[in-house]
């Protein structure tokens, strides 16, 4: 069984990660995507970030009617701070026969021994890394390979529709009343009115 992980704070989802897990099951051959839904990421702890029981609520109703796509809760059921490694591993002890693939943009990559906790162990208990690619990303594989040994024979790259959408942009356009309704599922928008959620910027 070929399993994509999808982490992220979804705060909030929008059509371009619903866009990009269609697109990532597709071409890399997934039999289910696991959305791995973040508490507190280590690397975000300079903004605040919406409450877990919203976040979780809008991803739910995103993904709703989808049979392929799933909230994971592994990292929502320990404490933090949550590091993809850890994720990984215990993913693989859930799922033992998993090809556990791990799902990423091109800056993530290029920032993988910078930014991230242990890479070489991340690299190594991923059975593939997923990459999306953004306009602007550079990165050297070669370059990054000298330092994380094996990870070239690891990227699947994935092509997807140039979306200009991101979660900053849409929490913005909610704290300055721009419309913001089409970036995002309907049953979405709607929470996020009734809740009177994003009403001032970060």
């Amino acid at each position: 069984m070929r399993i994509g992980i999808f982490g992220g704070t979804f705060d909030p989802p929008h059509l371009s990660h619903l866009i990009l897990a269609a697109e990532s099951k597709h071409q890399l051959s997934l039999d289910r995507l696991l959305f791995v839904l973040t508490p507190d990421p280590p690397h975000k702890q300079h903004r605040v970030i919406t409450p877990l029981n919203h976040r979780e609520d809008m991803l739910k109703v995103a993904l709703q009617g989808n049979p392929d796509f799933e909230i994971s809760t592994v990292e929502i059921d320990r404490p933090g701070p949550h590091y993809a490694v850890d994720t990984v591993r215990l993913l693989q002890e859930k799922y033992p026969q998993g090809e556990l693939i791990y799902l990423m943009g091109g800056d993530s990559l290029a920032g993988l021994l910078i930014d991230w906790h242990k890479p070489q162990e991340f690299v190594d208990a991923c059975y593939a890394l997923g990459i999306m690619r953004r306009p602007g990303d550079h990165f050297d594989l070669t370059e990054i390979e000298a330092t994380l040994p094996g990870v070239s024979a690891k990227v699947q790259f994935i092509e997807a529709p140039l979306l200009e959408i991101a979660s900053r942009q849409i929490r913005r356009r909610v704290a300055e009343g721009r419309p913001y309704c089409y970036y995002l599922h309907p049953e979405v928008y709607k929470i996020i009115e009734q809740r009177g959620l994003y009403r001032t910027e970060d």
